[in-house]
C-alpha cells in the first residue's frame, strides 16, 4: 500500500510525464483513435498507476487466493494443484452419433462431458412432435426418453466423469433421465457428479427457450436445489448463466450484473421456501462467456467472485464453500466468423487464456468451424488441444492470479464491481428481477448494446478481422460435419417401440401422480423420477406440467 504522500508524488510525476513526454510524442506520432474504449464502453486511459487504485483496501477488496472475498481465486493454489476441467460442449444428431463423439473426445484428453441438446429437447418436445420436424439434431443431440439417455452414455463411466447438461425449461426431467440411467446401471446416485444449467431467468432475459411462466419455473428450480443437496450431494443443481446473455449482445458489464443478480434471486427464492442457505449454496455454479477484450474478461471474472462472496455473506451464509463463485467458461461463439474460419483458432486461444487467467474451474473452447456448422472431429480436437497447450506449455498455471496487482486490472475489476451495483439499483427501481423482466428492462439493455456494437462494426469504428477489414475472397476448405440422415427416422421408430413395450399401467399411474403433485405444493423431483423410470417421454412428462402450469408468453415490450 502507498501512503498519501507517495500517491501525491506519483500523481505529480505522472502529470509531468504526460505533459513533457507523452503529449510531445503524440504530436508527431498520432494515436490510432481519439478515444479508446472496451466492449462495455468504458474509456481506457493511456496509463494506470498506484494512484488509480489507492482507494482499495488490499485485505478487504482483493485479499489472497482461497480467502474472502476470493477475488484472486477460490482455491489457495488454483492450477498449481488441479487444472480446470477440459469440458467440450458437444452434441448433434442422434444419441448414437453423440456417444461416439464423447468417446472420441475422452480418448483425446477431455476430462468432463458437456451435453448440447437440440431445440425440440430444449422446449420439452419429443422428436416425433409436429413442432420438432426439421429441427432434429441441428443444434445438439435429440433426447426424448430415458432410452435415449441410456444410449447417449453407453459404455461411458458416469460414476467417474462429471457431466454438464445445458437444459433449462425441462431441466428437472432431463436430469431425471440422467439419474435414472445411473440407477439402472447400479450406480449409486449419491456418487454421480455434474451440472444442470436449470437457469430460467436468463431464458426470459436472453435465450428465449422457456416453457412455463416464471413462478412455476422457479418452483421447479428450488425443487432441484432441495432434492439435490439431500439426494445427490455431488451435483450442481444450477449453472447461473451469463453466457447466453452475452451471446444475445450484452456487454461484459451487463453479463456480470445480470447474471449475479439472477443468482441472488435464486438464493432468495430458495430461502423463502425455508431452505438453509448453507445446505444448497455450495452446489450453485455459474457459466460465463469469454469474449475478445482480453483484460475486461479477466476483470469480469475477478469482480464476479468478490461480488458473490459479499452478497452470500450478507444473506447469511456461514460456510466458506457457500461463498465460492465456481464457474465454467465457454469462448464466445458470437465472435466467430464464417470468413477465414481458421483464424477463429487465434480468437479462441486468446479467449481461453483470459478465462484461465481469470480463474475458471471448467472450460469449453469453441471450434473454428462453428460459424458454419456443428464441429467436425478435427475442429473439436484442435479446440481441445488449444486448452492442453495453454495448460502444459504456456507457464500461466505456475502461479496463482498472475495478473493480480496490475494497476489496470485492479482498477478495471473494481470499476466493474461498482457498475454492477449501479445496474442492480436500476433493477430495484422496477421492483426486482421478475418485474424488470416483465417490463422489458433487460431485453432493451441488451438490444441497445447489440445495436451499438453492430453499428461500430459497420462504421469500421471496431475492426473484426476478415469481416470489415483484412478480407479475402476464397473458398472454404475445412471439413464440415455431416450427420446421419437416418438418425431422425431411427429416433422416431425408437419412440414408437418404447410406447408400445413399456408397462402402460405403471406409466399412467405415475403420470397421474405427477399431475396431482404439480397441482399441490410438494417437491416434484420424486414424481418426475417415477415417470422417467416408467419410460414416460420428455414430451409426455412436460405436457403434464404444461397442462397444470400453462406456458409463458412474453409481453410486448418494444
Amino acid at each position: 500500500m502507498f501512503d498519501k504522500k507517495e500517491i501525491d508524488i506519483i500523481k505529480r510525476e505522472k502529470n509531468k510525464w504526460q505533459k513533457e513526454i507523452y503529449s510531445k510524442h503524440i504530436k508527431n506520432h498520432t494515436e490510432r483513435k481519439k478515444k479508446f474504449e472496451n466492449l462495455s464502453a468504458n474509456e481506457i486511459k493511456n496509463l494506470y498507476t498506484p494512484a488509480d487504485i489507492f482507494h482499495l483496501d488490499y485485505l478487504k477488496d482483493i485479499g489472497f487466493p482461497g480467502d474472502f472475498p476470493f477475488l484472486r481465486g477460490i482455491h489457495p493454489n488454483m492450477y498449481r494443484g488441479k487444472l480446470w476441467t477440459f469440458r467440450m460442449f458437444s452434441g448433434f444428431g442422434s444419441a448414437e452419433e453423440t456417444n461416439l463423439r464423447y468417446k472420441y473426445l475422452l480418448k483425446h484428453g477431455e476430462t468432463g462431458l458437456s451435453v448440447a441438446f437440440d431445440y425440440p429437447t430444449l422446449y420439452g418436445y419429443d422428436t416425433d412432435h409436429p413442432l420438432s420436424r426439421g429441427e432434429f439434431g441441428k443444434c445438439g443431440v435429440a433426447i426424448s426418453s430415458l432410452k435415449d439417455m441410456e444410449i447417449l452414455f453407453k459404455d461411458i463411466p458416469i460414476n467417474k466423469v462429471t457431466t454438464s447438461m445445458t437444459i433449462n425449461g425441462p431441466a428437472a426431467i432431463v436430469w431425471g433421465f440422467y439419474i435414472a440411467n445411473a440407477e439402472n446401471r447400479s450406480i449409486d446416485r449419491r456418487i454421480i457428479g455434474g451440472t444442470i444449467q436449470n437457469d430460467i431467468l436468463k431464458e426470459y432475459i436472453a435465450q428465449k427457450s422457456w416453457i412455463f411462466p416464471p413462478e412455476p419455473s422457479m418452483r421447479l428450480i428450488v425443487d432441484t436445489f432441495e432434492f439435490g443437496f439431500k439426494e445427490i450431494p455431488g451435483w450442481n443443481t444450477i449453472s447461473i448463466s451469463g453466457y447466453h446473455i452475452r451471446e444475445a449482445g450484452s456487454t461484459a458489464l451487463q453479463e456480470l450484473a445480470f447474471t449475479i443478480g439472477n443468482g441472488v434471486e435464486y438464493v432468495k427464492w430458495a430461502m423463502k421456501r425455508g431452505l438453509n442457505i448453507d445446505d444448497f449454496a455450495p452446489r450453485l455454479s455459474f457459466f460465463f462467456n469469454a469474449h475478445n477484450d482480453f483484460f475486461e474478461e479477466i476483470a469480469k471474472y475477478r469482480a464476479a467472485r468478490r461480488i458473490w462472496a459479499n452478497e452470500l455473506k450478507k444473506l447469511g451464509a456461514k460456510k466458506p464453500r457457500s461463498l465460492f463463485m465456481r464457474f465454467h467458461t465457454q469462448t464466445a461463439g458470437v465472435s466467430l466468423t464464417s470468413q477465414q474460419p481458421e483464424i477463429n483458432i487465434s480468437r479462441v486461444t486468446l479467449q481461453a487464456l483470459a478465462a484461465i487467467l481469470g480463474g475458471t474451474q471448467s472450460l469449453h473452447t469453441n471450434s473454428m468451424d462453428e460459424a458454419l456448422a456443428l464441429p467436425s472431429e478435427k475442429a473439436a480436437r484442435i479446440a481441445l488441444r488449444t486448452q492442453q497447450i495453454i495448460a502444459e506449455e504456456s507457464g500461466v498455471t505456475s502461479t496463482v492470479d498472475p495478473l493480480g496487482g496490475s494497476y489496470y486490472i485492479e482498477w478495471l475489476t473494481d470499476k466493474m464491481v461498482k457498475e454492477t451495483y449501479d445496474y442492480w439499483d436500476k433493477v430495484e427501481r422496477f421492483g426486482g428481477v421478475l418485474p424488470a423482466i416483465e417490463k422489458g428492462f433487460y431485453q432493451r439493455e441488451i438490444a441497445n448494446a447489440a445495436y451499438k456494437y453492430q453499428k461500430e462494426i459497420e462504421e469500421k469504428k471496431r475492426i473484426i478481422v476478415s469481416v470489415n477489414d483484412y478480407k479475402m475472397d476464397e473458398l472454404i476448405e475445412i471439413p464440415i460435419l455431416k450427420m446421419d440422415e437416418k438418425g431422425e427416422e431411427r429416433q422416431i421408430n425408437r419412440l414408437k417401440k418404447l410406447r408400445k413395450d413399456r408397462n402402460q399401467a405403471k406409466y399412467e399411474r405415475n403420470i397421474k401422480k405427477l399431475r396431482k403433485a404439480a397441482e399441490g405444493n410438494e417437491n416434484l423431483m420424486p414424481y418426475i423420477l417415477d415417470c422417467v423410470h416408467s419410460y414416460a417421454t420428455l414430451g409426455e412428462t412436460c405436457q403434464v406440467l404444461r397442462d397444470v402450469f400453462g406456458e409463458y408468453v412474453e409481453p410486448t415490450i418494444y
